[in-house]
């Protein structure tokens, strides 16, 4: 595919090549837009050329489980902004970490995670992986002594995710992966709240990157989309074997076609996305009714100065903090809201808020949860796009209620 005037790719800027890379209008009869190919299968010139495309002898289009043009735009734009060799895209994040894990890992290795995961990731690890022979173990990564300790003899794999979901916890990149790399372990990092705006695993020594698309890529809250990026060779053997034969979490063109809509908007609205959500942080530090805020680009965080370091495009949309009052506190917080929307996902053009102890992380046990620092009174907020003044109402009141209503009645105590 040619692109006019942009010879050298590397040299241009992340929103540019999020709109113009890998496309030509000129090479599609002038269409802006990317065509959207929805077929399920290719036709062959000839019956040679079809066993040549099998054999992987020749290039081209097989069926749509494999490859599709318009889901192929959009993967090398993907590695692009990653600054992968190579991406795939998948039907959702979950589509994605399954279809890298089965591609990888075998019975008898062992997988080394950080304390904390997004829930479903969780369940997939902890309860699903370990009917097939393989070990899961978890350990502080934030603690070099304590990675350094967890490694096993078959430690194959070490996942994370940073800032991890829900809690906010950073895990040092480069650091990790230099252990990992000593032990012949590969490490794989969940994106999705950085994005590759703020922050380039790969660059960092990361060897796979996943994202759930349905979140900021994507940024309307209107599909389900997943993708890994990293070496080819990685990246090959996840499409041959994880997605097609393992999982089929194939993603739909149309589907494709709305995050490489999502993408040609993902600075403008990260930019907004942070510089709103350090606002009310620092809203929520400073009001009563708020026992903690977990945001990275707050000076008084515990691990400001890495993310400074490690996320040099800004610190994020998400936020979590804990109310005085604790369980019983956030509920009043939440259902107080007037503007601000009660729902799970996140990256979206709205405001979100959601109880992980409760919904997100439920398939955490409380003694798990206890154990991977998800406390019963987070409350998670994915700031939105809207006018931040208005948000800034919004939340002020409710928190001012939960505190009334707290001074009124005395809180039950969660657990």
């Amino acid at each position: 595919m040619g692109e006019r005037n942009l010879t050298n790719q590397r040299a241009t800027g992340f929103a540019t090549r999020a709109i113009h890379h890998g496309y030509d209008p000129l090479d599609h009869q002038g269409a802006l837009s990317p065509p959207l190919h929805l077929t399920s299968t290719f036709a062959f010139p000839s019956a040679a050329e079809g066993g040549r495309r099998f054999a992987g002898e020749a290039p081209g289009y097989i069926y749509g489980r494999i490859g599709n043009p318009t889901v192929a735009l959009l993967e090398t734009r993907l590695a692009s902004l990653e600054g992968g060799e190579a991406a795939l895209a998948t039907a959702s994040g979950m589509g994605a970490i399954t279809s890298a894990i089965w591609s990888l890992l075998k019975p008898g290795d062992e997988i080394l995670t950080d304390l904390t995961l997004y829930g479903c990731t969780f369940a997939f690890f902890r309860h699903g992986l370990a009917q097939f022979g393989i070990t899961v173990r978890h350990a502080d990564l934030t603690d070099l002594a304590a990675a350094e300790a967890g490694f096993g003899p078959r430690t194959r794999l070490v996942y994370f995710e940073t800032p991890a979901n829900p809690n906010m916890r950073l895990v040092d990149i480069a650091a990790i992966a230099e252990l990992a790399h000593a032990r012949g372990a590969l490490v794989m990092v969940d994106n999705t709240y950085a994005t590759p705006l703020l922050q380039r695993p790969l660059s960092l020594g990361a060897d796979l990157v996943v994202h759930s698309a349905t979140k900021y890529l994507g940024g309307h809250g209107d599909l389900l989309a997943g993708a890994a990026v990293g070496r080819q060779e990685l990246i090959e053997r996840m499409r041959l074997f994880g997605l097609k034969d393992m999982t089929g979490a194939v993603l739909s063109p149309f589907d494709a076609f709305l995050v490489l809509r999502g993408l040609k908007t993902l600075e403008v609205r990260m930019e907004r996305h942070c510089r709103s959500a350090l606002h009310l942080a620092q809203l929520l530090e400073a009001h009563p009714a708020v026992a903690a805020v977990h945001y990275p680009g707050l000076a008084s965080a515990p691990q400001h100065d890495l993310a400074r370091r490690q996320m040099p495009g800004g610190f994020g949309g998400m936020i979590a903090f804990e109310l005085e009052g604790g369980f019983d506190a956030g509920l009043r917080f939440m259902d107080a809201l007037e503007l601000v929307t009660i729902a799970v996902s996140l990256g979206d053009a709205e405001t979100l808020v959601q109880h992980p102890a409760s919904m997100t992380h439920s398939p955490y046990s409380p003694e798990e949860r206890a154990a991977h620092g998800i406390s019963e009174g987070l409350i998670r907020l994915s700031v939105g796009l809207e006018s931040v003044e208005d948000l800034e109402a919004d939340i002020g009141q409710a928190l001012d209620r939960a505190l009334d209503m707290a001074r009124a009645k005395p809180l039950r105590r969660a657990g």
